[in-house]
C-alpha cells in the first residue's frame, strides 16, 4: 500500500512511447522540481518554526515540501522565476499583496449565493469587501474592484483583449495594494486569518499537470454545489454527519466583454474561511507530509531527519495513553475512516455526489491531542455528479439547469473509476502507505481494518457502489501521473474521461 499508483513499466519503457521532445520537456521539469524541492529543504532547515499567527491550517498548507509522493514533478513551475518564488511559494512561507483591476460593470461577470445572516451579499458588494481601504477612493465611477495574482496580472497584460479594455477605460489597473495573503498549498488560493473569504486566483503557471487558471464552468460548479447543499439534501447530511461540510465557493468574479465572451485570466473564486483561529484543520497532504524535524541533525537527505505531523501525533498520543504507537495508529486510522470517509461515501449514496477527495483535497479536523474529530473537503474542480441521480438533483433546484453549464454530471463507471482513484487509492491506501512507511503502523492490520469498514459501508441502504468496488473487483484504475505528465495532458482540459492517463493495477484489498 506504500505505493499504490506507481507507474508500470521502467523509466526506459516509458520513455520509448514518447517522442524526443516530450522526453526533453519532461526531463527539464524534473529538474525544475528537484531543484525548487532542495530550497524549499534547505529554507525549512534553516527556518523550522512558523511565523508568529502561522494557525494549524496554514502551517499543514505549507508543510508539502515535497509534494505528491508517486508524481515525477511534483514541484515544478514553470514560468515562476527563482526571485518570485520566495513570495509566492507556500513552501516558502510566502505572502504577497494582491493586484487589483479596477472593472467596469458593463464587462464585470460574477454571481454570488453568499450570505451573511441569512441575507444576500451582491458578488459586487463583496468584491468592495475584500478590497477593503486599500482602494477607498480610487475606485473610478462605476467600477468594482477584481483581486489578481501579481503573477497573473502581468501576465494579461500581454492580451489583445485586455489591452484594448484598458485603452478605452473599461478596465483601469490599480497595481498591487492592501494587505498581505499567504499562498495555501495550491499555489494560486490565498488565505487570511483575518478574512471572512479565502480567493482561488487564476496562475497560468503550469503546476504538476495543469495550467492553473480558473474555468468558468467551475466557477459556476462551485455556485451550485453550494445552493444545492443549502437544501433538503444538505440539511440531510448534516445530520447524518455534522462533522463534515464542504468548503464553500458561494461567489466569484470576473470579466466578459459583449460579443466576445470570457476574457482569460481574471476568473476569480471567493472562497469561505471556516478555519478559525482555534480549529486545527489540517490537509492530510499535509499532515503526512514529512518535514524537517527541529534540530535534525546528519544527512539531510536521510528518514531519521525527517518528521510528519502525522507521525508526531501518534507518538504524543502513544505517549499520553500510554499505549503501543501501532495500537494509536490503528484507533486514528479507524475514527478517520468513520469521521472523514464515512461522511464522503454517505453523500454518494444518497445524493449521488462523488468528491474527488485526494489527499490535498481533504482536511481532518483534530482534537487537542490530535485525534480526527470530523472533517472538510475543498474544490470546485471536483465534483461528480453520477447521471443515474441525474433528475433527483436536479428536483433540488426547481427552475435551474443543474450541472449543464457547470459539466458536472459524470457516467457513472466513469465516476466510479475517479472515486476509486481519488478517495480509494490515493487518499485511504495513500494514508495506510505513510503509516507503513514511517513505522507507525503494519500496513496489513490497516488493510483489515480499511476492510471490515467497507463491509459495513456495503450493508448501508442505500450504499455508495464504491465499497463494494474496492472489495470486490481485482484490478483498480489508477491515474498514472508520470504518464500524464510525459505526453503534456492538462487535466483541466476536455472531457472528464479523457483528461488523464489510467492505467490497471491489482487491488491490495481484494481477496
Amino acid at each position: 500500500a506504500a505505493h499504490p499508483d506507481r507507474d508500470p513499466g521502467s523509466a526506459g519503457e516509458v520513455a520509448e512511447g514518447a517522442g524526443a521532445a516530450e522526453n526533453a520537456a519532461l526531463v527539464g521539469r524534473v529538474a525544475d522540481s528537484v531543484q525548487r524541492t532542495a530550497r524549499f529543504l534547505a529554507d525549512r532547515r534553516d527556518h523550522p518554526a512558523p511565523p508568529p499567527g502561522t494557525g494549524p491550517f496554514l502551517d499543514g498548507e505549507q508543510a508539502l515540501l515535497f509534494g505528491h509522493p508517486l508524481h515525477p514533478t511534483p514541484k515544478s513551475r514553470e514560468g515562476l522565476s527563482d526571485a518570485e518564488e520566495g513570495a509566492y511559494s507556500p513552501e516558502l512561507r510566502g505572502s504577497f499583496p494582491l493586484h487589483w483591476m479596477a472593472v467596469h460593470r458593463s464587462v464585470l461577470a460574477g454571481d454570488s449565493a453568499w450570505t451573511d445572516r441569512g441575507k444576500p451579499v451582491p458578488v459586487t458588494q463583496l468584491a468592495l469587501r475584500l478590497s477593503g481601504r486599500a482602494l477607498a477612493g480610487r475606485l473610478p465611477e462605476e467600477c468594482v474592484p477584481v483581486p489578481l495574482h501579481p503573477w497573473q496580472a502581468r501576465e494579461v497584460q500581454h492580451s489583445r483583449v485586455v489591452r484594448a479594455l484598458l485603452d478605452v477605460g473599461l478596465l483601469h489597473d490599480l497595481g498591487r495594494t492592501g494587505e498581505s495573503w499567504s499562498p495555501t498549498s495550491s499555489v494560486r488560493t490565498v488565505f487570511r486569518a483575518d478574512s471572512s473569504a479565502m480567493l482561488k486566483l487564476s496562475v497560468g503557471l503550469r503546476i504538476t499537470n495543469s495550467r492553473r487558471e480558473n474555468l468558468r464552468k467551475e466557477l459556476l460548479r462551485g455556485v451550485e454545489m453550494h445552493r444545492l447543499l443549502r437544501g433538503g439534501l444538505g440539511r440531510a447530511w448534516r445530520a447524518a454527519h455534522p462533522c463534515f461540510d464542504i468548503v464553500r465557493d458561494p461567489a466569484w468574479l470576473g470579466v466578459d466583454v459583449p460579443g466576445e465572451g470570457r476574457v482569460p485570466g481574471f476568473d476569480t473564486v471567493v472562497r469561505h474561511n471556516p478555519f478559525g483561529a482555534g480549529e486545527d484543520a489540517v490537509c492530510v497532504a499535509g499532515l503526512t507530509a514529512p518535514v524537517p524535524a527541529p534540530h535534525a541533525s546528519g544527512n539531510p537527505g536521510s528518514s531519521s531527519a525527517l518528521l510528519s505531523r502525522l507521525g508526531a501525533v501518534v507518538h504524543a498520543l502513544a505517549r499520553r495513553t500510554r499505549r503501543p504507537v501501532g495500537a494509536v495508529a490503528a484507533e486514528w486510522f479507524l475514527r478517520y475512516l468513520d469521521t472523514v470517509v464515512g461522511p464522503i461515501l454517505w453523500l454518494d449514496a444518497h445524493g449521488g455526489i462523488a468528491l474527488e477527495a485526494h489527499q490535498q483535497n481533504t482536511l481532518v479536523l483534530l482534537d487537542a491531542h490530535g485525534w480526527p474529530t470530523g472533517g472538510r473537503y475543498r474544490d470546485n474542480q471536483g465534483y461528480y455528479f453520477r447521471t443515474s441521480h441525474r433528475d433527483a438533483l436536479t428536483r433540488q433546484l426547481p427552475g435551474l439547469q443543474l450541472g449543464v453549464e457547470s459539466d458536472t454530471f459524470v457516467a457513472d463507471d466513469v465516476t466510479d473509476e475517479r472515486f476509486a482513484y481519488y478517495l480509494g487509492i490515493n487518499n485511504i491506501l495513500g494514508l495506510i502507505g505513510a503509516f507503513g512507511a514511517q513505522q507507525l503502523a503494519d500496513e496489513t492490520v490497516l488493510l483489515a481494518a480499511l476492510r471490515r469498514f467497507l463491509q459495513d459501508a456495503a450493508r448501508q441502504d442505500p450504499a455508495s457502489p464504491l465499497p463494494a468496488l474496492l472489495l470486490d473487483s481485482p484490478t483498480l484504475r489508477c491515474k498514472a501521473n508520470l504518464l500524464t505528465r510525459l505526453h503534456g495532458m492538462d487535466e483541466l482540459v476536455g472531457p472528464v474521461d479523457t483528461q488523464s492517463v489510467y492505467v490497471t493495477l491489482d487491488n491490495p484489498l481484494a481477496p
